[in-house]
């Protein structure tokens, strides 16, 4: 097959396939292990300063703020972040300095809300690097393809653009067609932190809505922090075996947090909250913002659960539970407040 093109982008997460083959049988425990461990416990075990990480779920939906949290507490740095689709978490990591390195498919932006004021303080001043770009697509079969056992996954995206040049794919001719390909690399993250609904103590896991890339992602992790809303008996999932997407012989640790994806948007079960995150935006517009934000928030509590009770514990949490529902009145609280 001859290389018509390779990109700049740094390559990050790559094995040889049967490298990581060997490497996930001898690390990951295959049978009916029961996981649950508290937050603090989970980051210390499987993260590690310098690791390169994914986070599951899509922009401001499903993503792990309380693992993120734990990684802030326990002083982790030197993190290179797969932003597939990151927005607030990108942004909290990037602005506490725990991520010093982006591969970037999309970051540094709030979507709607606008964009990142800390995101684009710390890229601009050298702080954060980013040492690649890739299509939203080509970050999810850089995971398809570590799911698979292959070295890459072709596709027909980006060719042309400077995305590519920018990434760390190759161009390669089809030898079938003669046409030009991408190759795109398989990608085996040395920590992923995914959010779901439903989880038993082994690690199998349900997720209601769409999966985006977390069933792919949850196969290229190398270790997997699956965090959830609630814990479930296995007899509940062998009840419902078609509604298990992630089993338990990918999973490392299981730990129960309600309300864990909060300010995001837990689908079902909790709309965003705009109230806090537009705090977070007006108070990261500075360094001194974000160190007070982190103060109160973050280092200032042991655990999430003191954390929700900061920002308007069950209240809070039923307004935005009725939100999510359509079916907050006019004179809810909360909704006065907005």
């Amino acid at each position: 097959m001859r290389v018509l093109e390779e990109g700049r982008g740094e390559l990050y997460g790559w094995m040889h396939p049967d490298d990581a083959r060997r490497w996930m049988m001898e690390n990951k425990p295959r049978g009916l292990v029961d996981k649950r461990m508290n937050m603090s416990e989970a980051v210390a075990r499987f993260t590690r300063d310098g690791d390169y990480f994914a986070m599951g779920g899509f922009g401001h939906i499903r993503f792990s703020m309380a693992g993120i949290y734990e990684m802030i507490r326990q002083g982790r740095k030197g993190l290179c972040m797969a932003a597939k689709t990151g927005v607030h978490d990108v942004d909290v990591l990037v602005a506490s300095r725990l991520v010093d390195r982006v591969e970037c498919a999309y970051a540094f932006g709030h979507e709607l809300r606008g964009l990142s004021p800390a995101g684009r303080r710390r890229v601009e001043s050298g702080q954060v690097k980013v040492v690649g770009e890739i299509s939203n697509a080509g970050f999810q079969w850089r995971f398809k393809a570590a799911a698979m056992g292959l070295p890459w996954m072709p596709a027909r995206v980006m060719l042309g653009t400077d995305t590519l040049r920018y990434s760390s794919s190759k161009v390669a001719e089809d030898p079938w067609t003669g046409l030009p390909i991408t190759l795109i690399p398989a990608c085996y993250p040395d920590f992923v932190f995914i959010h779901v609904h439903r989880c038993d103590r082994y690690g199998n896991c349900q997720i209601d809505g769409t999966t985006i890339e977390d069933v792919d992602l949850a196969r290229a992790a190398k270790r997997l922090i699956v965090t959830t809303e609630k814990l479930i008996e296995e007899e509940e999932v062998r009840a419902h075996p078609d509604r298990t997407v992630i089993p338990h012989v990918s999973v490392d640790a299981v730990v129960e947090v309600p309300y864990g994806s909060h300010p995001g948007n837990m689908p079902g079960l909790y709309y965003s909250d705009e109230e806090h995150m537009a705090e977070w935006l007006r108070l990261s517009r500075s360094d001194e913002g974000v160190e007070e934000y982190l103060d109160r928030y973050v280092r200032g509590v042991k655990e999430f659960s003191e954390y929700i009770e900061l920002v308007g514990g069950d209240e809070k949490m039923e307004y935005l539970r009725r939100l999510e529902h359509l079916e907050v009145p006019l004179d809810a609280p909360w909704a006065r407040r907005g």
